[in-house]
């Protein structure tokens, strides 16, 4: 899970860099209508949409913006149709790469996405030919120098998490996509601080890249993430951490 995590948190750091630029918030937008329109806009009914809200509000995003995506997604404001597809493919070597995408143009959507594929040595595969690799999980990344180890895995588990895993420079959270709210609230509640929280696609096994090969990968996984539909990337890659940072 090391090179997933270590990618995640790096995109986490540059989020103010893309809000700047408007990115950020665009995104955040058009995955509030989506969630809104498919379960209601009441938070409190629809935890999709309460962890999505929280997520635009970590990010600055005034609560304006969030309330007119929510109109939007539930009817109640004129907006663009917007759906949520997921797409599957191949990078360099073999790695799995699932794609995340809320668009309101599928044939536009499928066909960049080829083209990025294609471009950066990898191929766009049939619906199910990766994701049966990748498990649905809670992530919780907390920096090593943030938490003493046995009282962040004793609150961990006590709130419902899976496993806690100790890294070279942090401390991985695991959970079911059904407990992550009450042990990220759990967490926050004992006042410490947390890199990263996400309800992601957890890879059961990895492919190793190193060179030429894991920098066309980060590449690859660069031009996915900068492309406007795309709202997550998930990977099966483990690469250096020199080379990721290098490529972020």
């Amino acid at each position: 899970m090391s090179g997933h995590s270590k990618w995640a948190s790096i995109k986490h750091r540059k989020a103010a860099v893309d809000a700047k630029r408007g990115r950020l918030f665009t995104k955040l937008i058009k995955e509030i209508t989506v969630i809104a329109r498919q379960g209601g806009g009441d938070p409190d009914a629809n935890p999709r949409l309460r962890t999505a809200i929280a997520n635009a509000k970590s990010q600055n995003m005034p609560y304006e913006n969030i309330e007119r995506a929510i109109l939007r997604g539930t009817g109640q404001l004129p907006g663009v149709s917007y759906e949520e597809v997921s797409y599957e493919g191949y990078g360099p070597k073999g790695v799995a790469i699932i794609v995340d995408v809320v668009t309101d143009n599928r044939n536009r959507a499928t066909s960049d996405l080829r083209n990025i594929f294609s471009k950066n040595g990898g191929n766009l595969g049939e619906r199910g030919c990766v994701s049966w690799m990748f498990d649905k999980k809670g992530l919780i990344v907390i920096d090593r120098d943030k938490a003493n180890e046995d009282e962040l895995i004793m609150i961990a588990l006590d709130a419902g998490a899976e496993d806690v895993q100790s890294k070279d420079d942090s401390f991985e959270i695991v959970t079911s996509p059904q407990d992550f709210e009450s042990v990220k609230n759990a967490i926050h509640e004992a006042e410490i601080e947390i890199t990263l929280a996400e309800v992601s696609m957890i890879p059961q096994t990895t492919v190793r890249l190193d060179g030429k090969e894991a920098l066309q990968l980060m590449k690859l996984m660069g031009s996915l993430e900068e492309h406007d539909d795309v709202q997550n990337v998930y990977a099966n890659f483990d690469i250096p951490d020199s080379i990721i940072e290098q490529a972020a």
